[in-house]
């Protein structure tokens, strides 16, 4: 299989320069590139900002397209729901079909060896929290990675690709639909108390320090029902892409990709 089928625009890759809102940027750099998506910085007179193309590129001859515009829907409505709540970026427009530019925050990605400000988790917590009053789950927390920390030392979520919520006309408030939504946010306060464990354990009682090894029994089936897929995707990507490292779920050295839109 062509290694470039595992990015989101197969053979092509960003053009060096974009225009959004009659301003014009030029490519830096590229965070990532995997199947969903390709993510990179651009600079203009504007400042920086970030690019997030989600999946074009046919797979197995499938057209995937549709998922794209379906993902780049569902982030562009999130950010623009959040707008107002500071840890969140600003939502700058819109490029091509699967396309949205946004606000580049400075800062690092949360890592195991990291000593965060005493304010730093319970900042998070405010956050998540005010995610969860609109009606919403963030859904990504179980890594370190997903969270940023700011250049000023506060938290930022940044990836919204997989945050989950219904509208009420699609039966967004019918019972089924807010238990699932009520067992995601448990999930979300559960990898909260998690990443603290990690971060930042003497903040944490004995008995929350206890309580971040119990995991909630939905997360726990929501573990045995992925699992055989999960094993599969990363002994197909450890075949087709070797030099791939922890973590990077399929992500693709950008000059294997041929460039040009």
């Amino acid at each position: 299989m062509d290694r470039s089928t595992l990015t989101a625009l197969g053979r092509r890759s960003l053009p060096a320069q974009i225009e959004v809102d009659g301003r014009q940027y030029r490519r830096v750099c590229i965070f990532k590139n995997d199947f969903f998506a390709v993510t990179a910085m651009y600079k203009g007179a504007a400042g920086l900002v970030v690019l997030k193309v989600q999946r074009q590129a046919s797979f197995l001859l499938l057209p995937m397209e549709w998922l794209g515009r379906l993902l780049a829907k569902r982030e562009k409505t999130a950010l623009r729901r959040l707008a107002d709540l500071q840890g969140v970026p600003t939502l700058i427009g819109e490029w091509g079909p699967t396309g949205l530019v946004r606000e580049y925050i400075e800062g690092r990605a949360l890592s195991r060896r990291d000593r965060v400000d005493d304010d730093f988790h319970p900042r998070l917590r405010t956050l998540i929290e005010a995610i969860h009053d609109q009606g919403m789950a963030y859904v990504d927390l179980e890594k370190c990675e997903n969270v940023l920390v700011g250049e000023d030392g506060r938290p930022y979520l940044f990836d919204f690709q997989i945050a989950w919520w219904l509208p009420r006309r699609w039966g967004g408030e019918l019972s089924p639909a807010r238990a699932l939504r009520r067992w995601l946010q448990q999930g979300d306060l559960y990898h909260l108390v998690k990443l603290q464990r990690r971060t930042r354990p003497d903040q944490l009682s004995a008995m929350q320090l206890a309580d971040s090894y119990r995991k909630p029994w939905h997360l726990r089936v929501q573990r045995h029902i992925t699992f055989p897929f999960t094993w599969c995707r990363r002994r197909i990507l450890q075949k087709l892409d070797p030099r791939r490292g922890p973590g990077e779920r399929g992500r693709v050295h950008e000059k294997e990709v041929t460039s040009g839109v």
